[in-house]
């Protein structure tokens, strides 16, 4: 039940942040956008969640992981509600901004809840299940969003992803509970601040997400203006991928349990991605029978690995700071996730090659830098049926 509860109410935001893209099209013309222009829009979300991943998983250390989503969520319908009422590129940007920075708390706070209740053993299927949100939640949105703005316009389309918000926030409130042996005794949460591993682990993750910012967050732009696609067809690639992504996630977090380490698959995704996304490179111009099966393997890979990092994050940090360090984690790849669309789109304005060429680099040097980390055995883990967590400090 906790599963399903976080992971539903991670899948009702994560229809505005991941699904945005589908809406590009439709921004682009109400609001007499840009390429750069909507590149910064794109990312708005993103960067209101980098300041708060941290806040919000400290808290969710101190208090009920419930509530922390439920308030988070709450405030986000209310933000993109907001959104809906705009008309201006500077509005728009800022109210989203604002959802990202209240929505930011479903990413820490529901990973720490799954991470009380499963164990080293099964935690990569648990938590592989749970990161499935995001496609769920970017195949719903991507699927949807196109059919609302002919319907009525990106006004509609806001008040829909607010309404999901809202009905996440719902679902968390009634159905989400304390882990059975919650830590009272919090440890010394800037201990990620000083754990160079965990740096490693968030900057080597940080950086496949060049990947996965260039590829999903432009797919549907890039086809609808720069090959004639229409909307809805490359919508639909996206909605695929992002369909494919969910099987994609659970298989990466499952084979990491069978292997007992996060670390080997995640490094194997990262040389694989690299490749994936050089070869869109060079197809942008190619043929479509060809370029869109690219697209849509580095588009799957992109979305494979997530689980993967938060589990070696939150296992390298234990229980006493998972939600510090889930927290820390995701302002470091947040840092990249609002600065890569607006990069993005500058390079795309004088060459699109370039601009997807430049990400696959970054899944490459990700992985790189992930074979410099050490991985601790996660043999000898507990017995299904007993609690993750360590019992309370006295």
């Amino acid at each position: 039940m906790i599963l399903a509860a976080g992971t539903f109410a991670q899948a009702s935001f994560a229809c505005a942040s991941v699904a945005l893209p589908a809406l590009a099209p439709a921004l682009r013309t109400d609001y007499e956008l840009s390429l750069g222009e909507i590149g910064v829009v794109l990312g708005a979300i993103s960067i209101g969640m980098l300041f708060t991943f941290l806040p919000w998983g400290l808290l969710a250390d101190r208090t009920d992981e419930r509530w922390v989503i439920t308030v988070g969520l709450v405030g986000a319908a209310v933000a993109l509600a907001w959104s809906a009422t705009t008309h201006t590129y500077a509005a728009v940007t800022l109210s989203l901004v604002v959802a990202g920075a209240l929505g930011a708390s479903v990413n820490a706070a529901s990973g720490r809840a799954v991470m009380g209740w499963f164990g080293p053993e099964e935690l990569g299927l648990a938590l592989g299940i749970r990161q499935t949100a995001i496609p769920i939640g970017g195949a719903v949105g991507a699927a949807l969003l196109p059919l609302l703005a002919n319907a009525g316009g990106t006004r509609l389309a806001f008040f829909s992803l607010a309404g999901a918000c809202a009905v996440g926030a719902f679902v968390a409130a009634t159905f989400m509970r304390a882990s059975p042996s919650r830590v009272e005794a919090i440890g010394d949460v800037s201990r990620p601040l000083r754990e160079p591993r965990l740096w490693l682990l968030a900057g080597g993750a940080a950086l496949y997400l060049t990947a996965q910012m260039g590829i999903t967050g432009f797919v549907v732009l890039f086809l609808h203006d720069h090959r004639g696609v229409s909307t809805h067809a490359a919508a639909a690639l996206l909605a695929g991928i992002n369909i494919c992504a969910i099987g994609a996630r659970i298989a990466s977090g499952r084979v990491s349990d069978h292997m007992r380490t996060r670390l080997r698959p995640l490094r194997m995704i990262g040389f694989v991605l690299a490749a994936a996304t050089a070869a869109v490179a060079v197809l942008t111009d190619g043929p479509l029978v060809l370029l869109v099966p690219a697209f849509a393997i580095s588009g799957v890979l992109s979305m494979s690995w997530n689980a993967l990092a938060f589990a070696a994050a939150a296992e390298a940090a234990g229980a006493r700071s998972t939600g510090a360090a889930l927290g820390f984690q995701q302002t470091v790849l947040g840092v990249v996730t609002a600065g890569a669309p607006p990069a993005f789109a500058a390079i795309a304005v004088s060459s699109w090659r370039l601009a997807f060429g430049l990400c696959a680099l970054g899944p490459l040097a990700g992985a790189l830098l992930l074979s410099q980390v050490r991985e601790p055995s996660l043999r000898g883990a507990r017995r299904p049926g007993t609690s993750a967590l360590p019992p309370a400090a006295p």
